[in-house]
């Protein structure tokens, strides 16, 4: 399973909102509401987070063996 609990730990070290996210990314409030839930998420959707960050892939998402 595809975890995103390192998303929050990054925005949280940059002090970067949910709000930050969906205003300069133009990530909506329903996709952070999945990530939040650990659902599918498209590439795009990564990369778009990653260029936000400004970060790697491995400092948002994380797989676990369930």
């Amino acid at each position: 399973m595809i975890k995103y609990d390192k998303l929050w730990e990054t925005m949280e070290k940059k002090n970067i909102s949910t709000y930050y996210l969906r205003e300069k990314s133009g990530i909506d409030s329903k996709t952070i509401r999945r990530l939040k839930a650990n659902e599918n998420m498209e590439t795009k959707t990564l990369d778009k987070l990653c260029m936000v960050l400004k970060c790697r892939l491995e400092d948002i998402a994380e797989f676990v063996e369930e």
